[in-house]
């Protein structure tokens, strides 16, 4: 959804409120994709103030299903989503810093575009580490079984392979 800041640049001291909702289903981060699960409406505020600044600001939450990190099972997550931006105006146009890039807004700076803005804020509020449960056993890495849900009983003893000479050797004598 893209907002039109023409009107609202134009007039000093408006107030303008706009319902947004997001075009997008899913969620693009590098080369994974996350189906969003609400897509509920929410509102920004914008504000002329004397012609000088836009203020910018809305609040609501992004719910993601994202892959648990350790056994890769779907984890319902609730991001907040927190706009607050403020812009230098001058003659009726938004003047971009020196040392900003604004990519939630385009090229003539006239637009804002409300699902760039989102993902901005996806992206600083993403989790370190995303766990379906605190003591996620992960998956067996010799035969990719779901610990959480079974043991399967393969030998997961993972040795260092500098000592993997000693191991042959103590294999060697243990027939003794």
């Amino acid at each position: 959804m893209n907002i039109d800041l023409t009107n609202i640049l134009s007039h000093m001291d408006t107030t303008e409120n706009v319902e947004c909702t997001l075009e997008n289903e899913r969620f693009q981060y590098g080369a994974d994709a996350y189906s969003i699960l609400n897509n509920k409406p929410f509102t920004l505020n914008l504000v002329n103030v004397m012609g000088q600044k836009l203020e910018v600001r809305g609040e609501t939450e992004i719910q993601l299903a994202v892959p648990c990190d350790r056994c890769l099972e779907d984890v319902t997550i609730t991001i907040p989503i927190a706009i607050d931006y403020e812009f230098r105006v001058s003659e009726e146009q938004i003047v971009p810093e020196e040392d900003e890039e604004y990519s939630f807004l385009t090229e003539d700076y006239r637009e804002l575009i409300v699902d760039a803005m989102v993902r901005d804020e996806i992206l600083v509020n993403w989790p370190d580490k995303v766990l379906c449960r605190d003591d996620c056993k992960g998956i067996c890495p010799v035969c990719g079984q779901n610990l959480n849900q079974k043991d399967c009983g393969c030998d997961r003893v993972v040795l260092d392979p500098r000592m993997a000479k000693f191991q042959d050797i103590f294999n060697e004598f243990k027939e003794v």
